[in-house]
């Protein structure tokens, strides 16, 4: 089993409300192989959302209070970032998933890639918050890119 950003089955989940539909990960939740997850409506932010992007780090150091998630108005969204990821991996727990497609360069879910804080559409290697739970809890997560 595995867990999936639930913007890339098509759900219009992402801070834009918009989605970011690929036909294989919404074939995957057909099959009953994957369960969709939006980790930043579980952690209880709104959609639309204003953007997020991780301040001082990457999701690893969000978790360990040494970076922040903050959004493009100046306003803390850490917390939410934080109990949304829980929310995730408590699903991805009660349903046995061992793998997740996570959204590349989301602030929860970048797998290899997140933007670097500075709202300048400018990337670096790091993981959002949800991805470096699920991976420090043994889930193995993959980029949707991987798919293509």
């Amino acid at each position: 089993m595995k867990v999936v950003s639930a913007c890339l089955m098509g759900c219009e989940c992402r801070y834009d409300k918009k989605s970011n539909w690929h036909q294989e990960i919404e074939q995957l939740v057909k099959e009953g192989k994957a369960i969709p997850v939006c980790p930043e409506q579980l952690g209880g932010l709104p959609t639309p959302r204003n953007p997020a992007e991780i301040v001082g780090g990457d999701g690893f150091d969000v978790l360990d209070g040494n970076a922040r998630v903050i959004d493009n108005q100046g306003n803390d969204v850490t917390q939410m970032f934080i109990d949304g990821a829980y929310q995730a991996l408590r699903i991805a727990k009660i349903v046995g998933a061992t793998e997740a497609i996570l959204k590349e360069r989301s602030p929860s879910c970048g797998s290899r890639q997140i933007y670097n804080g500075t709202f300048s559409k400018m990337k670096k290697e790091g993981v959002g918050v949800t991805a470096a739970l699920l991976i420090r809890n043994g889930i193995r997560v993959q980029s949707e890119e991987s798919l293509e």
